[in-house]
């Protein structure tokens, strides 16, 4: 049984042990835990720098997406060289740039567009290549494939 700690330094004997920690163990057991808040801090400020990067990559996907999209579906081929623009999606400003090129195939042109911040246009956040073909001619009528009888959908 441990003794009970005397209220005064008259009362205590000497060889009385007393219940309690010193001040040495209550500042290294503040050191380790401040240390681990620290780790934790840390990996929390890792992540929202991650989630943000996240968030402007994908971003950055869908105007590369949707620009790629408008020059397929335009009722012009697109000319050949480089077109710069800026937009406004998501409440941010963008810049993108886009590269259409010739391909080996007659009926087919490459395009490049390369989508980064307005604030830094030269730190591209995102690159998208497709091919397009030339546009239908005007009155083309699409092919039916279906031909049988019944529920079409």
């Amino acid at each position: 049984m441990t003794p009970r700690c005397p209220s005064t330094l008259t009362e205590r004997p000497l060889a009385a042990r007393c219940e309690g920690f010193t001040l040495i163990e209550a500042l290294v057991a503040l050191v380790i835990v401040s240390l681990g808040m620290m780790a934790v801090n840390m990996q929390l400020n890792q992540y929202a720098v991650t989630a943000i990067y996240i968030e402007e990559k994908t971003l950055a996907s869908w105007i590369a997406t949707n620009v790629l999209t408008e020059l397929s579906v335009q009722p012009d081929w697109p000319e050949l060289g480089d077109v710069e623009d800026d937009l406004e999606f998501a409440n941010r400003e963008w810049h993108y740039r886009i590269e259409v090129s010739e391909t080996q195939v007659p009926n087919l042109r490459r395009a490049d567009v390369r989508v980064s911040a307005a604030e830094t246009p030269d730190q591209v956040l995102h690159t998208v290549s497709g091919l397009i073909e030339p546009p239908a001619p005007r009155g083309f009528v699409p092919t039916r494939w279906f031909t049988g009888g019944g529920d079409a959908g």
